[in-house]
C-alpha cells in the first residue's frame, strides 16, 4: 500500500470521473466501490446506493474519488502532472484529458470535472536547468507562449 494516496472530493460526478480517467490512462483500473448505507445516506443527504468512494489507479498511482455533495470544489493550487516521453503522449494526454474542460498556459488545463493538470515532456527540467542561462530564458520564453506545449518549438528555443 502506498503511504499517501490523493482523496478526490467530487459533487455526485465520483464514478463518471473514474471511469473518465481509467479510460485515458493505459495502466489503470477501477478497486473497490463502496456504496451509501442507509446511515451514510442519512448523514451525507446523498441517495441510498449512491457510490460513496472508488478507489482507483492510474500509471501505478492510487487515488480514491468521493461523492461528497457540494461542499468543496477543485482548484489549481493542486494539481497532478502527466510526465509525457513525446509529442505524441503530450497530444495524446491533452486532448483526452482537455475535453469537456478548458486549457491554460505553460501546459496546464483543468478537466471537465474541475481537476487541473499539467502535460509536460520529461525533458523540460533540462530545457529549463542546464547551466546556461541565456539557453534557459529562451526556452522559458517559448514556454510562456504555450497553451499546450509543443515539445519541437521547446527544443528550438533551446538550440538556438
Amino acid at each position: 500500500m502506498q503511504k499517501i494516496t490523493p482523496f478526490l472530493w467530487f459533487d455526485k460526478q465520483a464514478e463518471e470521473a473514474v471511469s473518465f480517467y481509467t479510460s485515458i490512462f493505459k495502466n489503470s483500473r477501477i478497486g473497490a466501490i463502496v456504496r451509501y448505507d442507509e446511515a451514510g445516506a442519512k448523514a451525507s443527504g446523498m441517495p441510498l446506493g449512491a457510490v460513496m468512494t472508488a478507489s482507483f489507479q492510474l500509471e501505478g498511482q492510487d487515488f480514491v474519488a468521493l461523492n461528497g455533495g457540494p461542499v468543496f470544489n477543485f482548484t489549481p493550487a493542486i494539481s497532478f502532472v502527466v510526465n509525457c516521453n513525446t509529442q505524441d503522449e503530450i497530444d495524446y494526454y491533452w486532448n483526452k484529458l482537455s475535453e469537456g474542460g478548458r486549457t491554460d498556459q505553460c501546459g496546464w488545463l483543468q478537466d471537465k470535472f474541475g481537476v487541473s493538470w499539467q502535460i509536460v515532456p520529461v525533458e523540460l527540467p533540462k530545457l529549463l536547468n542546464n547551466g546556461d542561462a541565456r539557453k534557459s530564458q529562451k526556452v522559458m520564453g517559448a514556454l510562456l507562449k504555450m497553451t499546450k506545449l509543443d515539445l519541437t518549438v521547446l527544443r528550438k528555443a533551446y538550440n538556438s
